[in-house]
């Protein structure tokens, strides 16, 4: 075979349509070997080449000979000093960091692991080379030939006040999904189906969150107990689409850019959440597959006083390291191809807070986030953090920086402590509807930064937040120790399932509350994919390892599910044609139009307007919030004046009906009922109350009016109260 010199950058194998050039990084390897295999059964590989070039501390050759579809792998040689952090064994092939394609998945034995570990169960102190050779079980990487047909592809661009996310998992929405064919479901193909896009405009959704698409593999422990990585948080390449989600005749490459075309063509955004705060490599007692073979000093992050053990800030038993240039490289290196070649538009990092910690503690000028704002390409897309990790000091909710959005924690907790009736929820409650200004207003932020969510996929799903007061996580095989503790739930007074007509009455009308809480609050409203077709996973919290109907969507809708899905629809849509509830900028309380209107109005349910001894009650459950359409200055991304119209919400977190005072609106004096959750059936705008009637407001409910401008008082032919 031709070797010759090719370049030390791109990284990774890179087909320019005559061969390829090969590239890896290692700082302490003293030899790197690429390995070639015919086919993706294959025990060992079928050629090799000592790779002869370094420039920059960079491996590289260019091979002519080669082209796309070529199977491929690394053995590196180095020094054996673990106590150094240096674990170089050339006895395992090892995935390129870089690689495009995963065409093999590991077969686990103890031949994926660099050290012998029967040497360590005899001594835990030291760790031995283990020298059995892993070309049978190791995964495989594959050249990938780029070049696809985007046609008139580009992105929506959506404005962060106009967006709606949906977090979703690949397999998990379609495996059931009756209307897509078989050979598709649980797969790219199956969101670019016209039935899938439908459904997502006809919901309301502008922008899909996939949790993790990169590559990941199922973790050794899990396998033995036949369960898998199903949510896909281990990963074991940074480029690579996931070979699970790829129908069985096609490229995962390029069938994940035909989804992205189909779904952009519909208007609908593509968010990843990526996972670069840790690997599928565990602890220095897991296995090896790439970084921590091809040069573990400099990728993970380790013990200060031993360097054989890892800094865990993750809780999966490593860290990488983003002190070092060449990992904040392959970092940028992954968002960049991502945006440009695979064309997503954000991504929603886990753990974020890892990312930030120059030596120890979260420092949110770091260079990842430099790194970040410099760039012209990733600092254009849509920017989501997790704002915390399991390291100390870690809870970093408000503290990232600007053009970074957060999951916000304090607005999820916020919610759920309102709606299960807890004291002193209140006031926090009216902050968290405006947007979160505590946490983003003073640092030159929008109520945009504030990505709101009330559930994910970690945790309770919606209907069991209302259904469940304990995690039941047993079929998770860990003796029910795994998952939160603490999730702020409420089950309606019965543990699980009932056939109790009143508490199910109550339970779906307390999961339109806080649908209907999340929609109309400013910021960023995202959904837990599922929530809104009922979807239980009967009580388990933690549902990562659950390859079943625990996480597949059930699309047989009963009564039940269908009334929440139509209650869903139809929140999301009152958002998106009401300005009011897409503000820009921060409510100020202050006088904003000429009929001497506030831009927010809090009411007491004497119709009052709250006073500032009101907030300091801690037993205060029923609050009234007026947005005036005549106090919305703001202007479109067209230049235009936003349009909206008035709107008076009711929230009710009490256990008693309340008679509310409905206030003044200075247009006619006369409101219509938009929705009442606790009468789901009532038509909007047929319901009318006039200003200073009494509006029966039920125990845990939430209502929303609008001007009724088809008349006045005098008018007559109106419905009033008792109708």
């Amino acid at each position: 075979m031709q070797v010759l010199p090719g370049r030390s950058y791109p990284l990774g194998a890179t087909w320019d349509g005559r061969g390829v050039n090969f590239a890896i990084y290692s700082k302490h390897a003293t030899k790197v070997t690429l390995c070639f295999f015919d086919s993706v059964t294959d025990k060992t590989e079928g050629g090799s080449i000592v790779m002869p070039y370094y420039t920059n501390q960079v491996w590289h050759c260019y091979l002519p000979e080669i082209r796309p579809g070529q199977l491929y792998g690394y053995r590196m040689d180095g020094p054996w000093e673990p106590e150094m952090g240096h674990r170089f064994n050339p006895a395992k092939l090892l995935v390129d960091p870089y690689a495009r394609r995963i065409a093999r998945n590991p077969h686990w034995n103890t031949s994926m692991y660099d050290y012998d570990q029967k040497a360590w169960q005899k001594n835990p102190k030291t760790l031995v080379p283990n020298k059995e050779d892993n070309g049978a079980s190791a995964p495989l990487c594959a050249v990938v030939d780029p070049a696809f047909t985007w046609g008139s592809d580009s992105r929506p661009d959506i404005p962060w006040n106009e967006t709606v996310i949906y977090e979703v998992h690949a397999r998990s929405f379609t495996i059931n999904h009756p209307a897509v064919p078989q050979q598709m479901r649980g797969t790219w193909s199956a969101f670019a189906t016209e039935p899938v896009i439908a459904y997502f405009k006809d919901l309301g959704i502008t922008s899909l969150e996939f949790m993790p698409v990169h590559h990941f593999v199922d973790d050794p422990f899990l396998v033995e107990k036949g369960l898998h990585n199903y949510w896909g948080y281990s990963t074991l390449s940074f480029f690579a689409p996931h070979l699970g989600y790829s129908s069985s005749n096609m490229d995962p490459v390029s069938e994940f850019k035909i989804m992205v075309r189909s779904l952009h063509a519909a208007g609908i955004e593509v968010i990843l959440d990526v996972v670069y705060n840790h690997t599928c490599e565990g602890s220095h007692l897991g296995p090896v597959l790439f970084l921590k073979g091809i040069d573990n000093s400099e990728y993970y992050r380790y013990q200060s006083d031993n360097r054989m053990l890892y800094q865990d800030y993750t809780g999966c038993g490593n860290t990488l390291n983003m002190t070092n240039p060449r990992v904040l490289q392959l970092i940028l290196d992954s968002l960049r191809y991502w945006v440009e070649e695979m064309h997503v538009d954000g991504f929603r990092f886990d753990l974020a807070s890892s990312l930030a910690r120059e030596l120890h503690d979260v420092d949110k000028l770091g260079a990842f986030f430099d790194i970040i704002h410099q760039d012209p390409v990733v600092s254009r897309v849509k920017l989501i953090a997790e704002p915390w990790d399991l390291g100390h000091g870690g809870y970093q909710v408000g503290n990232f920086p600007i053009h970074w959005t957060e999951w916000n924690g304090k607005y999820r907790d916020t919610v759920r402590s309102y709606w299960a009736g807890h004291a002193g929820a209140t006031r926090d409650l009216a902050t968290r509807l405006l947007g979160s200004s505590d946490l983003y207003a003073n640092d030159g932020r929008q109520p945009s930064a504030s990505i709101n969510f009330i559930t994910c996929h970690d945790g309770f799903t919606l209907p069991d937040l209302v259904s469940y007061e304990q995690k039941h996580n047993r079929d998770n095989l860990e003796e029910n120790r795994d998952g939160a503790n603490d999730n702020d739930s409420w089950n309606c007074g019965i543990e699980g399932q009932t056939d109790d007509p009143d508490i199910n009455a109550l339970r779906l009308r307390q999961t339109c509350n806080m649908m209907a809480t999340l929609m109309l609050s400013q910021g960023v409203p995202m959904i837990n994919g599922g929530d809104e077709i009922w979807h239980s996973k009967r009580g388990n919290n933690n549902t990562y390892c659950q390859d079943n109907d625990y996480n597949y969507y059930n699309w047989e809708l009963n009564e039940r599910s269908q009334a929440f899905l139509d209650f869903t629809r139809q929140v999301i849509k009152l958002r998106q044609r009401n300005g009011v509830l897409r503000r820009s900028r921060f409510f100020s309380g202050e006088v904003k139009s000429d009929q001497y209107l506030k831009d927010v109005v809090w009411l007491r349910e004497s119709g009052e307007e709250w006073v500032d001894e009101d907030w300091a009650n801690p037993e205060l459950r029923i609050i009234g919030m007026m947005l005036p359409e005549d106090a919305l200055q703001e202007v479109d991304r067209h230049g235009r004046r936003m349009e909206g119209s008035t709107l008076l919400i009711l929230f009710n977190a009490s256990a008693e009906t309340i008679p509310f005072l409905l206030p003044e609106n200075f247009k006619t004096n006369r409101w219509y009922c938009i929705f009442d959750t606790a009468d789901l059936k009532k038509q909007p705008g047929v319901h009318i109350v006039y200003a200073r009637e009494r509006y029966e407001l039920t125990a845990w409910s939430v209502v929303a009016f609008g001007v009724d401008r088809r008349g006045s008082r005098s008018s007559g032919g109106s419905k009033r109260s008792s109708d």
